[in-house]
Order: structure tokens, then C-alpha cells, then sequence
């Protein structure tokens, strides 16, 4: 049996029509329910990097006999130039994977996307263990299994595979818990996407236990169930290296007297979305990025000594947030607020101000400090359509760029009082030069 077909009933096997598109551009070759009839359709495939079978049944090939690949095949596999292969739209039996898994250790393919499928039944990793693979990144989309507790001794059969991973990515697939010893396994794992699942605070606890995940550095937990900040922070402490957190979508509270402290290298936070009325606190105090856009604050009174980036759009506040309690602060966003005046003499130090859409009073200072920004291009996209006034009454409705700001018009006694006064000097110098030019006119004057 050529090694082509096994590795593909192992792994996505496909039944219709059967055919192969490849994109020489992109190197990106799609298979659309290829079966073992016309498997040769896919030799079209053969110099893409990229490779994604859709679509089939691989049910029916459960008892079909897979024995280990000889010399030559092995060569054959080792030539391949797949680096990442996609299989989507499938129904998996698990015992079917478990049996051409350990191909992979012949290839190069460095990531594995399965995306929306289901995994059916159970299957023996046994045989894989102390298997090595050279995949990095494993994604699962949109995927249906059995629940991940009880089967912590199937997951430690791959534990040299897992402990080699860096990208793990679970998302939207009902994820409800993580047991602690899977955790344990991801020993080099650097990044973790567990988003649009079903977790809530208490099987984060056990997630994130002593020992699990210690390598990991990007943490991305948007759009779960979570609700309890003193809890999040208490179920991620023990993670010494994370540096990026994303808590978005989901309905954070505070607890008042919440001493937790976030893990200290923490740099990049998300609480976009989160149902935010004030500020949570503590804040991690070495953060350096920080996303509370889309909530409902109606101000942000904090001091933060290293924050660079500040994203505050889709508020409610009424001002922009003190500029001299981050000293280091080069990107400040605040679209769509509430917001009538910036203090733009305070923000022309920054790299990249985004402030569109805000009711404008469109006094001369204001609007031309708005202009000065975006005359050293500091401000963003949005300049000058979502740029608008709201007051005074002779400028509602006018774009920010559009408001005269020249000091004739904006000042008119910085223009008058010095003509005035030039005016009464040249009065007074012609009286000067009068009096020298005439003296005898004077005089008569006098006798008159």
C-alpha cells in the first residue's frame, strides 16, 4: 500500500469526487473528498507547503490494517515538502488516528489543524509512546470529543510529543475543563489559545496548577465563562513566565478586597469587552500594553510607571486620561467616547493618538491642537471624516479641519492692540517731525 494513502487514511481520508486544486502562488494545495480511488489526484500536491483535505467518511476504513512503513517508504515521506496540513469538515475515529499518528515522525510538517470535526470512540496511544514528532503547533477548531477528564493516562502515552509542542490551540469547541496532569505535559508550550469555549473560575484552578504550563507565555482566554477577577488572577499566578493575557468577552466583577498580584512578568493585558464599569484593580504594575476598549468606563484615573500602549476606544468618558501618570506612553486610543477637549499640548509627545468620533467642542485651542496632531501625523486612521463638532452652535456638524484657527480669527485683540498702538505712534511721530518742520507756524500760534 503506498504510504501516500496510509498517512491520509490515518490522518483525513476523503470520498466524492475527488480532486485537488493547488495555488502555486500561495503553495497552499486544497483536496475535496479524496478517497483511496483517486488518490493519485493528489500528486498535484506534491510541491505545496500547505496542504487541507476536506470533506469524507473515514468510518469505514476503522479495521483497515496499518503495519509500520518500510525503508523506501519512509525516504518517500521524508521528501515531502508539507509543513502544515489542515483536515476539516470530517468525522475522526480516534482509533484510526492514534494508528497513523506516528507517520508523521517522518515528515516535516511542523503544524496540524483540525478544523470542525468530530472525534469519535477512543483510541491506544500506547504506540506512541516515546514517539517524537516534529510538530510544533496543533490547532483544533470547531472540534467535538469525549471530555478530556479520565484520560489523563492516554495523554501521558504522548507526553514526548506533547512536551515538544509550543502552539496549542483549542478554540470554540465546548472546552469546559483542563485536568491539572494534561497541563504537566505541555512542558515547552509557549502559547495557549482556549478561546469562545466554556471554562468558568473554578476549572481554572485546576488548569494552571502547581507545575503546569511552565514555559508558557501567551495566555488567551477571551470569550469564556469567566466572571470572578480575584479568581482569574489567582488561578494564573503560578505561571512565572506569561507576558500576555487576554481576558476579553467575558463579564468580569471585582472583588474589593482582592489582594491577588498578577504573575510580574506580565506586560500585555486584554480586558476589552469584559462589562467593565470602573477599573479593575490590581492592575499587574509592569504592564506595558493595556486594552479596556468596549466597556462602559466612565474614567481612568491610574498610574501605570511603564505602560507604552493605552486602548480606551468604546467607552464613556467624559476626558482623556492624565498623560503624566505614564511617562513612557507613545500610543493613547480613545474612538468613540464622550469626550469634548483633549489635552493636546500634553499628547504631541506621542507616537500614535486615535480619538475619532467624540463630540468636539470646537473652541480655536481645541481645534488646533487637533490640527497641529494631525499636521505631524499623530493621529490615526479616522482623520478628518470622524472628526466632527458638536459646539458651538456655528460649527456643528463641521469636520475639525475645517474650523478657521488663524489668530485673526481666533484672537482678534492679539491683532487690534498692536495696531492700535502702531497707530498712536505714527500719531505721535508725525506730531514729533510737525513741530521741528514748523517752529515759526508755533510761534505765531502762540501770539495769536
Amino acid at each position: 500500500m503506498n504510504v501516500a494513502v496510509l498517512l491520509l487514511l490515518g490522518l483525513r481520508l476523503l470520498e466524492a469526487e475527488g480532486r485537488c486544486i493547488f495555488n502555486r502562488t500561495q503553495e497552499h494545495c486544497v483536496c475535496y473528498n479524496l478517497s483511496q480511488e483517486n488518490i493519485n489526484s493528489i500528486t498535484q500536491c506534491l510541491p505545496a507547503s500547505v496542504v487541507e483535505f476536506r470533506g469524507g467518511d473515514l468510518e469505514k476504513y476503522v479495521a483497515f490494517p496499518i503495519s509500520d512503513p518500510d525503508p523506501s517508504d519512509t525516504v518517500m515521506l521524508d521528501s515531502l515538502l508539507f509543513r502544515k496540513i489542515i483536515f476539516g469538515d470530517l468525522l475522526v475515529p480516534e482509533i484510526l488516528l492514534a494508528q497513523v499518528l506516528k507517520f508523521f515522525s517522518y515528515t516535516h510538517v511542523q503544524e496540524l489543524v483540525f478544523d470542525n470535526c468530530v472525534f469519535e470512540g477512543r483510541g491506544n496511544w500506547d504506540r506512541m509512546a516515546g514517539q517524537d514528532l516534529p510538530i510544533l503547533s496543533l490547532r483544533f477548531h470547531n472540534v467535538t470529543s469525549a471530555t478530556l477528564t479520565g484520560r489523563e493516562q492516554d495523554f501521558s502515552s504522548l507526553s514526548s510529543f506533547l512536551g515538544a509542542l509550543q502552539e496549542l490551540s483549542v478554540t470554540a469547541s465546548r472546552l469546559a475543563s483542563l485536568p491539572c496532569a494534561v497541563g504537566r505535559l505541555f512542558t515547552a508550550l509557549r502559547s495557549l489559545d482556549m478561546a469562545q469555549n466554556s471554562l468558568g473560575d473554578e476549572s481554572l484552578t485546576s488548569a494552571f496548577c502547581s507545575g503546569a504550563f511552565p514555559q508558557l507565555r501567551a495566555l488567551s482566554l477571551q470569550h469564556n465563562n469567566l466572571t470572578s477577577y480575584h479568581s482569574t488572577c489567582e488561578s494564573v499566578q503560578l505561571l512565572r513566565e506569561l507576558q500576555h493575557l487576554d481576558l476579553s468577552q467575558n463579564k468580569l466583577t471585582a472583588d474589593p478586597s482582592s489582594s491577588c498580584q498578577w504573575p510580574l512578568s506580565l506586560r500585555s493585558f486584554n480586558l476589552s469587552d469584559a462589562g467593565l464599569d470602573e477599573v479593575l484593580t490590581p492592575l499587574p504594575p509592569t504592564l506595558e500594553v493595556l486594552d479596556m476598549s468596549f466597556n462602559h468606563l466612565h474614567a481612568v484615573d491610574i498610574s501605570l510607571g511603564s505602560l507604552k500602549k493605552l486602548f480606551l476606544s468604546q467607552n464613556l468618558l467624559q476626558a482623556a486620561p492624565p498623560i503624566r501618570n505614564y511617562p513612557l506612553l507613545d500610543t493613547l486610543h480613545l474612538d468613540n467616547n464622550s469626550i469634548m477637549g483633549l489635552p493636546w499640548d500634553e499628547m504631541k509627545n506621542l507616537q500614535d493618538v486615535a480619538a475619532a468620533d467624540n463630540p468636539y467642542m470646537c473652541s480655536c485651542s481645541e481645534a488646533g491642537g487637533l490640527q497641529a496632531l494631525a499636521a505631524v501625523g499623530r493621529l490615526g486612521q479616522g482623520w478628518p471624516q470622524h472628526y466632527m463638532c458638536h459646539a458651538p452652535p456655528q460649527y456643528r456638524g463641521k469636520l475639525v479641519e475645517d474650523v478657521p484657527v488663524s489668530v485673526l480669527q481666533c484672537n482678534s485683540a492679539a491683532v487690534v492692540v498692536p495696531i492700535c498702538i502702531a497707530l498712536v505712534l505714527i500719531a505721535g511721530a508725525g506730531a514729533v517731525c510737525l513741530v521741528r518742520s514748523r517752529p515759526g507756524l508755533i510761534r505765531s500760534c502762540r501770539r495769536a
